[in-house]
């Protein structure tokens, strides 16, 4: 009885057509050099877990034919050590003569030089009511044994002393006694001990506020980076909105209220005078927005060099004069015998520079207004003198001579005058056109002859 009896299906088999499943063929993995078959069949090509390499492949070292050599179990003693300790290892021995010389690991052993005081120099330099002479020797004792590990001293130091009572003792007697000993302080000025004094208040405070750091919960650890963030975002939108309110603010270190209330007043555009003003002023305001605009961006760097600084400010002075402008101001300073660049560029240094060539500028703005101003003038002047020879001086004068001819009169005449013109042309050039009583009536005309 089977499945199909149980679920009441025929036994009839249906022909199911097999496909024949393609193996994956193996890829041929040649077996390397220096590993034996045996080994390499056991393992089934996965590597092995020390390198394997055959011998042969090694580079021989050359071995002089008349050199033997022996391996020895040999005694030797440590110069690190104290007692006296006899050991064994095995030795290398070339043909029968044991190595000599000092263990080969002695070398590293090393120890800390601790200072060495004699009972005057304690009366003399070093004596403190807190600390004993007794104390103060085994804590250099111990400092010597235990190479100023300061926590294992405290733990075996007699009387209870905190770490750091037990360092700020330690280097201020090293200290004190380098100063007694040295010929004159600046001597052992640049040792460390002296240069940088050990500070207990300091190192309490330092490691207080790492025992706070590491007993925080994850909860506080979050909390803390989340005031943080809050707190750069503020500071670094106060920062753009003061450099924008800087930006908008106009610069007047090298104009006077004076000058701008004078320069914002309404004149008279149609004067000329008043427009070489403001021409010659319009720089002065321009050299001003410059200096403001290059604040504000070296206020948004944070960090500049001085130098970097000095070179955006004189440029944005200098953008709105012209390449003969500037050459002229790097000739006035080479005329009062001042650098192109300031060589220690401090603060102020850097500001009396920049005050210097701006200082500058105005007055070659000043002198360009005063001579085309001179050159205005002078243009009137002469625009004014009488020259007897100009044609148009004389047509003016004919006109000026002539009569005054009333509207009306002068209308008819030139009507009665076109009419006999017309009659003229048509009688022939033999013939006269007779008088209108217009041109009886019309006054002759004063030519400039008859004057």
């Amino acid at each position: 009885m089977d499945a199909k009896d149980i679920l009441g299906l025929p036994k009839i088999s249906l022909p199911i057509p097999q496909e024949k499943k393609s193996r994956p063929q193996k890829d041929s993995q040649r077996k390397p050099d220096g590993i034996s078959r045996e080994v390499y069949a056991l393992t089934g090509g996965v590597p092995p877990l020390m390198p394997s390499v055959d011998v042969n492949q090694l580079k021989k070292r050359h071995q002089p034919e008349n050199e033997k050599i022996t391996w020895e179990w040999l005694a030797f003693t440590n110069s690190a050590r104290k007692d006296n300790l006899q050991l064994y290892h095995w030795v290398r021995v070339v043909n029968g003569t044991p190595p000599t010389g000092d263990y080969s690991f002695a070398k590293y052993n090393k120890s800390v030089d601790v200072v060495k005081y004699t009972d005057e120099e304690y009366e003399k330099h070093l004596t403190d009511p807190a600390w004993t002479k007794e104390e103060t020797d085994q804590l250099f004792d111990l400092c010597e044994r235990f190479d100023l590990r300061f926590v294992v001293i405290a733990d075996r130091f007699s009387s209870s002393r905190s770490v750091e009572e037990l360092k700020n003792r330690f280097y201020s007697v090293s200290r004190a006694i380098l100063i007694a000993r040295a010929p004159s302080p600046a001597d052992v000025s640049g040792h460390p001990l002296v240069k940088e004094p050990y500070n207990i208040s300091q190192e309490i405070e330092r490691k207080r506020a790492l025992s706070m750091v590491l007993s925080q919960t994850k909860h506080q650890e979050r909390k803390d980076a989340e005031v943080l963030s809050e707190a750069k975002k503020i500071s670094e939108s106060r920062m753009a909105a003061k450099a924008a309110q800087d930006a908008e603010l106009p610069v007047t270190s090298s104009i006077s209220p004076e000058g701008v209330e004078k320069t914002t007043a309404p004149v008279d555009t149609a004067s000329p005078s008043n427009m070489q003003v403001s021409a010659g002023v319009a720089p002065l305001m321009s050299m001003a927005d410059n200096a403001a605009a290059a604040a504000a961006s070296l206020r948004m760097l944070r960090v500049y060099l001085r130098t970097y600084a000095l070179d955006q400010m004189v440029q944005a002075a200098s953008s709105s004069a012209g390449l003969r402008t500037i050459k002229r101001v790097e000739q006035f300073l080479q005329e009062l015998k001042v650098n192109l660049k300031p060589k220690v560029p401090t603060k102020a240094v850097c500001a009396e520079h920049l005050e210097l060539r701006k200082e500058i500028l105005t007055l070659l703005n000043l002198q360009k207004l005063l001579q085309n101003k001179e050159e205005g003038s002078s243009y009137r002047e002469s625009s004014y003198t009488e020259t007897p020879d100009t044609p148009k001086r004389l047509q003016r004068g004919m006109d000026q001579d002539r009569t005054f001819i009333p509207d009306s009169v002068s209308f008819g005449a030139m009507s009665a005058e076109r009419v006999g013109k017309r009659d003229q042309k048509r009688k022939g050039p033999g013939r006269e056109a007779p008088s209108s009583p217009a041109q009886s009536k019309r006054p002759r005309k004063l030519k400039a002859t008859d004057s």
